[in-house]
């Protein structure tokens, strides 16, 4: 969550539709929350986003807009996306404790917001996204990482690798042994 909400406006394209990841949001002891360099080369990446997700940044554009007008001077610009009221870094324990009373309010079970990184990843793969892609966006720093932590949910990768292979080498006069059953 630190890059989140250490991400500002320069940090995205709308025109090209991507995120740039530079910076992340740190807790240091005696100092608090300190903005520093993401914590791996792979970790500083650009994220393709789909156009849902643009939409939806410049909406909250719009809306933190109004809020700048509302507070007046109190506003003090840094560019932060997702910023405190007064456009300052907004808390992450204050962004899990806003995400878990969104949860409980449409009735589902407490989940870490860190979970919805590993459901994004698991949805990408089940849909067929390479793992490559898959590593790119999540900023690990190989692609076996990605599969370590994330391969053993997909069973079925196995049987489509199996059915893949039936697929290429079964010859055109042989019914191959799923269409004889």
């Amino acid at each position: 969550m630190g890059w989140l909400v250490a991400l500002r406006w320069d940090d995205v394209d709308f025109e090209h539709g991507v995120v740039y990841v530079r910076r992340t949001l740190t807790r240091v002891v005696g100092h608090g929350y300190v903005e520093t360099e993401p914590k791996t080369r792979t970790s500083r990446r650009k994220i393709i986003l789909p156009h849902i997700a643009l939409e939806a940044l410049k909406a909250h554009q719009e809306r933190q807009g109004q809020v700048r007008m509302q507070v007046g001077g109190k506003w003090n610009e840094q560019g932060i996306v997702f910023c405190n009221q007064y456009s300052g870094f907004y808390n992450p324990e204050k962004v899990d404790r806003h995400f878990q009373k969104l949860l409980k309010g449409v009735g589902l079970a407490y989940m870490r917001f860190h979970d919805l990184r590993y459901s994004a990843a698991i949805i990408l793969l089940v849909a067929g996204v390479h793992p490559k892609v898959v590593q790119e966006q999540l900023g690990h720093s190989t692609i076996a990482m990605t599969m370590d932590i994330y391969s053993h949910l997909l069973p079925s990768m196995q049987q489509e690798a199996a059915d893949k292979i039936d697929d290429m080498l079964s010859y055109p006069y042989l019914p191959s042994e799923r269409e004889s059953q």
